[in-house]
């Protein structure tokens, strides 16, 4: 609790600071590619009102090209949310960026960590830790069109870099283009020989290297990704960052969620309404139903909602068998739900 008081008190202080970002974003769900869509930031949002929400990785050439509604729409439930752009072509990704400001977003995030084959084939991604002034002409260019935040998420270092040199170099280029934030993966990303699944567990974790740049930078914010599981360890990052990002835990376990405002404001956890929250996504369900979407795009993202309840078995089970078959309804969530026991619980959020 004294940690979300001091959390509460240094919240209190930020326009005092450089960085107002801090006042909207010390807490952060992870942009993750095939997970973060729409309907996962919905249902994130039913749990936490405080959390910075972020989309997944949409490529510039896709937002300026492709099929906006699609790739862009969002329920105004979701704000704060931010947009995360892949690309190093700074005109492509200022438009992208002006198009995502008029749907109505809330920060703009540049893309300088992923690793996958696609954005290493597009020379995006993590691939621009190698390109510092790739990074802050794509910046530079984005705060000329719009007056959101624009923010960078990187990796400590690729390959053979020294993580000293690197991120150093990475982060005084953003800001020198007028970044407003920097969120670090306190992992490097081995471009060659492992896969994007890999580079998320095997390269080491180097918080310390992460505490170094901001105690160097001490009117910067720096945030904090990678590895981090539970609100207790969120907490304790936040005595030496700004921010911190959970990505797979949130995801995997969501009712961590339900105690990100409490960590934020310094009071108590308020308990879940579970029933008004199930009520809450099926009226949601039907809506995206009606319009010609199926139950499990939402109900998909759901799946780990009960962990350490009995019943979350059967829960899952039945999302699962029923909630993809055509024609499935809302009424599969309300049937999963009471399976659930919401009087046992065998482990914390």
């Amino acid at each position: 609790m004294r940690r979300a008081k001091d959390l509460k008190h240094r919240l209190s202080i930020g326009k005092s600071r450089k960085f107002t970002y801090l006042r909207i974003s010390a807490f952060c769900c992870r942009p993750m590619i095939d997970w973060t869509d729409r309907h996962c930031r919905f249902f994130h949002r039913q749990l936490t009102g405080g959390a910075l929400l972020y989309t997944e990785m949409i490529v510039a050439d896709a937002v300026i090209h492709g099929d906006r509604e699609r790739l862009l729409g969002f329920d105004r439930s979701e704000h704060p949310v931010a947009l995360q752009l892949g690309g190093s072509d700074p005109e492509k990704l200022a438009e992208a960026a002006e198009i995502g400001a008029g749907f109505g977003y809330d920060e703009i995030n540049l893309n300088v960590g992923c690793p996958s084959d696609r954005v290493q084939s597009g020379t995006f991604g993590a691939c621009l830790m190698k390109t510092p002034g790739v990074v802050a002409a794509g910046v530079a260019a984005m705060k000329a069109r719009v007056s959101l935040p624009v923010t960078v998420k990187c990796r400590i270092g690729v390959d053979d870099q020294d993580t000293e040199t690197a991120l150093d170099a990475l982060a005084d280029a953003a800001w020198s283009a007028g970044a407003d934030a920097l969120w670090v993966h306190a992992r490097k990303a081995w471009l060659q020989g492992l896969s994007p699944r890999e580079n998320r567990e095997i390269p080491p974790l180097d918080y310390n290297r992460v505490y170094r740049l901001k105690q160097a930078n001490p009117d910067r914010f720096i945030g904090i990704n990678g590895g981090i599981v539970s609100l207790d360890e969120a907490a304790a990052h936040l005595a030496h960052v700004d921010g911190v990002m959970l990505g797979r835990a949130a995801y995997q376990n969501p009712a961590i969620l339900a105690g990100v405002d409490a960590l934020l404001e310094g009071g108590e956890r308020a308990p879940v309404d579970y029933a008004l929250l199930i009520e809450t996504m099926a009226a949601y369900a039907e809506r995206h139903i009606a319009s010609g979407g199926r139950l499990s795009h939402v109900t998909r993202h759901m799946i780990g909602l009960f962990h350490g309840f009995d019943g979350a078995r059967r829960y899952r089970q039945i999302l699962s068998s029923k909630a993809t078959k055509p024609g499935a309804g809302a009424e599969v969530l309300r049937e999963a739900f009471s399976a659930v026991d919401l009087g046992t619980r065998r482990d914390a959020a």
